[in-house]
């Protein structure tokens, strides 16, 4: 195949997380979930970002649910209008995940038919379409789906799944053929998760199966499975026959373009030596149990593990022009930003390199629900793209301004970058690596200014802030006096922040706190100082700038009414910061909840506010630059009877989790994540 010229920069492509999924006789619904169904400007906000490939859902589960000739179309053909008036070029998904509809499964032998007369029903109906994915990552979904049991049909065994994956290849191969009878020009875009495994000696065949199995996908497609095939035997045992053999070397249909979905968790080492590792990454294979780890938390030889690595293999074993079809992190926001701009910096260098890279794609546009746990349990845990989805309308997160520079070819700035991802920070072996060791460290970053570092909210962030790899500078008020400008003023010329957190007196009772509420200079002073040299600044404030009154949760729009003194003095802060500085974030809380500390019994969730969770959410909406007034509350869980009690929502959406499910989220983030 020619190969395509290396001019201009990456293109990049962007996509939104589709997956129809069945467990048992439940289903999932990533774009309801998302409420992208209910928003059709979602579409204008991605062609606002510059974004103009995209991949898109037209799921066969959504459009003929209930029979194969039943089909409902209203939905698709208004959003596929748009697209096609926004200029997009489309990249459509037929099965995304998913087992079909409830009249077919991945090991019913009529499968690749019934969805080639669906695939047939798609390019009559929208012939301007050229780029097709009949099947999303076949071999992801056989495993997930007939090996380990967790999707539908719940198989768990390896006949079953390679049962499956033979059916996903031909119903890709018969879909192509069908669509190519009305739109000869049409193209596949076959995407799969795409990692490599390390292992220690004793574990190397191990890994050298994981290293061939994890490329049947595209080798069915390409019709090189046969007597020489590595794994030739073995899928001989398992089930594969010569029909089989013969249907994939007589109608090879090699895509157009192979797409790599490719995650931190990707990569994978074998060790044998399982006290070195946590008991849930213990497994083994009937031969020897090892455990199976994520291949960045063990020293790797430079530009052994990523994307960029994966990408190159794919195109030295097919020669098949190669995009980046998925690239995610379910981390910080800060993580986040760092993993994509990584990607993006590799995969363009590699494609500079002569590799024929045809587009990078920033997944996940409006962020996804519980894939923590492949959606097995309903925990409502999400996780926000490019645009965070729990507000109404979506708020753009830093990844949009992200992917905005990208397109038009420019390399993104931003604090946050200044530090290496935990994937590249020490701490993050489970085995110490040797001394000599390449040191991961950054040289000095710009940092973050907290006021008030005595106090219990500034102590919290700023170890949360280590956590994150944003360096914090705490400011004691004993060490600075907040109400002399001057002397604010040299604070901030010294430590050059790139943002400030007023963490002074920020609620009754604090260590921090001054009774008499003397430190209204202070903040002013600070606001005045940030104003002045342009830099950002959050400030707390408190529910009591509310009497209680109304009933119902108070929202960032809401007139105050203070009914008590320190309500009045917040409500007074307020005021005087942002007459100061129109573009400082003010973050109003709830009933303070320290981390080790159960919600008290009176109070519902929706009036309280947990220590650890509000200062990763105040970390996510600095890194993503907002401002003005926000309400962080967590999920009320039932009403409230008593009229006094003060409950927070938020009109933005910004609800936290409850109990430090942010813990939990950087836990998992750093390597117990299925993916």
């Amino acid at each position: 195949m020619a190969s395509n010229p290396q001019s201009g920069h990456l293109e990049i492509w962007g996509g939104i997380e589709p997956t129809i999924v069945r467990v048992g006789d439940t289903w999932r619904n990533q774009i309801q979930e998302t409420g992208h169904d209910r928003r059709p400007e979602d579409l204008d906000r991605i062609a606002a970002l510059g974004i103009r490939t995209l991949r898109y859902p037209v799921l066969w589960e959504s459009i003929a649910p209930r029979e194969p000739e039943e089909m409902s179309w209203s939905w698709h053909d208004a959003r596929l209008r748009r697209l096609r008036a926004l200029g997009m070029d489309v990249v459509a998904g037929l099965v995304h995940h998913g087992s079909g509809p409830h009249y077919t499964n991945l090991l019913d032998p009529a499968f690749p038919q019934k969805l080639a007369r669906y695939a047939a029903s798609v390019a009559e109906r929208y012939p301007w379409l050229e780029k097709f994915t009949p099947v999303n990552e076949p071999l992801t979904t056989a495993r997930f789906s007939a090996l380990y049991g967790h999707w539908f049909p719940h198989r768990a065994d390896y006949a079953s799944c390679l049962r499956a994956l033979i059916i996903q290849c031909r119903g890709i191969v018969l879909s192509m053929r069908a669509i190519q009878r009305i739109t000869p020009s049409a193209k596949l875009v076959q995407t799969e998760d795409l990692g490599r495994t390390f292992s220690t000696p004793l574990l190397r065949y191990q890994a050298d199966f994981a290293n061939e199995q994890r490329w049947l996908t595209n080798d069915f497609l390409c019709g090189k499975i046969n007597h020489a095939h590595p794994l030739y035997g073995f899928l001989l045992q398992n089930g594969m026959n010569e029909e089989d053999v013969r249907f994939f070397q007589d109608h090879a249909r090699p895509p157009d373009i192979l797409g790599m979905n490719h995650y931190l968790t990707s990569d994978r080492h074998l060790d044998e030596r399982l006290d070195l590792y946590p008991s849930f990454h213990h497994g083994g294979n009937g031969r020897h149990r090892y455990a199976d780890v994520e291949a960045v938390r063990v020293e790797m030889p430079p530009g052994t593990l990523g994307p960029a690595a994966r990408l190159r293999e794919m195109w030295e074993r097919y020669h098949i022009p190669v995009a980046v079809t998925e690239v995610h992190h379910g981390s910080t926001r800060d993580e986040q930003l760092r993993w994509l701009m990584e990607s993006w910096r590799s995969v363009r260098d590699l494609r500079e390199e002569g590799v024929d890279v045809r587009g990078f794609t920033v997944w996940a546009l409006f962020g996804l629900y519980d894939w923590r746990s492949l959606m097995l349990r309903r925990d409502k845990f999400y996780e926000p793209g490019a645009f965070d989805a729990r507000s109404e309308p979506p708020q753009p997160t830093v990844l949009a301004a992200a992917t905005a520079a990208m397109v038009r070819g420019e390399a993104y700035q931003h604090p946050a970058l200044q530090a290496p991802g935990w994937w590249r920070r020490s701490g993050r072996h489970y085995v110490a690596p040797a001394p000599d060791a390449a040191p991961s460290e950054p040289g000095r970053q710009q940092p973050l200014l907290i006021t008030g570092g005595a106090g219990k909210l500034c102590r919290v962030l700023a170890r949360f802030c280590a956590a994150r790899g944003l360096r914090a500078v705490a400011a004691p008020d004993a060490g600075l006096d907040m109400a002399d400008f001057a002397a604010v003023q040299e604070a901030l010329t010294r430590h050059r922040p790139w943002a400030v957190i007023d963490g002074t007196g920020q609620g009754p009772g604090d260590d921090v706190f001054q009774d008499g509420y003397d430190d209204l200079d202070g903040h002013v002073a600070l606001a005045r100082c940030c104003a002045e040299l342009g830099v950002p600044l959050v400030s707390f404030s408190t529910a009591e700038v509310f009497d209680g009154q109304l009933q119902r949760p108070y929202l960032e729009g809401d007139a105050v009414s203070p009914a008590s003194l320190f309500g009045e003095y917040k409500a007074e802060v307020e005021q005087r910061v942002t007459s100061i500085h129109p573009e400082a974030l003010i973050v109003r809380l709830g009933h303070l909840v320290e981390a080790e500390a159960a919600p008290p019994p009176c109070l519902a969730p929706a009036a309280l506010t947990h220590l650890p969770d509000l200062a990763h959410a105040v970390l996510d909406l600095l890194v993503d630059g907002r401002t003005g007034i926000w309400h962080l509350t967590h999920p009320e869980e039932e009403p409230v009877a008593d009229p006094g009690v003060i409950r927070l929502s938020s009109a933005k959406g910004q609800v936290m989790p409850w109990a430090g499910d942010w813990l939990r989220r950087l836990a998992e983030a750093e390597g117990a994540t299925p993916r």
